[in-house]
């Protein structure tokens, strides 16, 4: 068995390399030669260009804005998920009262937690129809419903969340982030339930208050959970096309007003797609795949600590 080890392995694995290079790796690679060509999508005609698409590409300001764009979300997205999605973990499985039973979450987190989950199960279509109406503007609005009745807007004057320069980005932000919590929530959940109990008790009565056990304890024991969040958070930021090209306004595939909702995939699309610049549309894909590969590889490097046994 020792000696045919390395063709049993190889059987097995021919196969699956086999549909891999053919599915994944021979795409990428015929995206970066299409980007080095004049193609435009609809002829089997085109011509090398060498590397023109990607000098047009960061002289492109719609290009730059909407890769601006994108590093925001990778700021902010990230940031503000993980942060909601530990304070409530937190709170649901050892923030309650310490009773007899030991360190517990707040009454009925059983129930929290399928709440928070719930927008997880939610198709991008229905996020889409769903706070289309929350931002509605002409009076129908949910937000802005709430907004009037608590008189801190002005009837006359709706904020136009999905039609204002500086309000859309952030509009689809909080979208992001309702949708991602309930996830992350019950990721950090499982975690937080595989450390022992003992270590809270321990805590609790060294004086230890729940700031100083959550950061002394809780956050140091669930950092490789961190660290893989960070990680998917980071490529849903990179893309957000969906949500963009279903809810704000534009020619084709949203992106508006004025570019200010812009991401680099619905840009992408709408050179690929409307504009009939695929070579400068595949010149895009290949520079958000190295961006993506690079920023995943730096939150990975920079969040990387030493592994805390228990």
């Amino acid at each position: 068995m020792r000696h045919r080890k390395y063709p049993f392995i190889v059987g097995f694995l021919i196969v699956p390399v086999a549909l891999y290079a053919l599915l994944v790796i021979w795409p990428y690679l015929q995206t970066f030669g299409y980007s080095l060509t004049d193609w435009s999508g609809e002829s089997t005609v085109m011509h090398f260009v060498g590397l023109r698409n990607y000098t047009a590409l960061f002289s492109d300001a719609v290009f730059r804005q909407a890769l601006l764009h994108n590093v925001l979300l990778l700021v902010f997205l990230p940031v503000i998920t993980i942060l909601l999605a530990l304070f409530f973990a937190f709170m649901l499985n050892v923030g309650g009262r310490a009773g007899t039973g030991g360190v517990q979450g707040v009454r009925g987190a059983a129930v929290y937690k399928v709440v928070f989950f719930f927008p997880q199960v939610l198709s991008i279509a229905i996020l889409a129809v769903l706070f289309e109406a929350v931002y509605r503007s002409d009076g129908g609005g949910l937000l802005n419903g709430v907004l009037l009745k608590l008189g801190l807007e002005d009837p006359q004057h709706p904020i136009e969340w999905l039609n204002d320069p500086g309000l859309v980005l952030w509009s689809i932000l909080a979208i992001l982030v309702w949708s991602g919590v309930g996830f992350y929530l019950v990721l950090f959940s499982a975690a937080m339930q595989s450390i022992p109990r003992e270590i809270y008790e321990a805590a609790l009565l060294d004086g230890a208050g729940r700031v100083q056990t959550f950061f002394r304890v809780t956050l140091p024991l669930l950092w490789d959970s961190v660290q893989t969040a960070w990680v998917y958070l980071a490529i849903a930021a990179m893309d957000a096309f969906a949500l963009v090209s279903t809810l704000t306004p534009g020619v084709a595939y949203g992106g508006g007003p004025d570019y200010h909702g812009e991401v680099m995939a619905t840009y992408l699309m709408r050179n690929f797609l409307y504009f009939g610049k695929s070579g400068y549309a595949c010149a895009m894909g290949v520079v958000i795949l190295f961006l993506t590969l690079i920023l995943s590889a730096i939150a990975l490097r920079v969040t990387r600590r030493e592994r805390i046994e228990f």
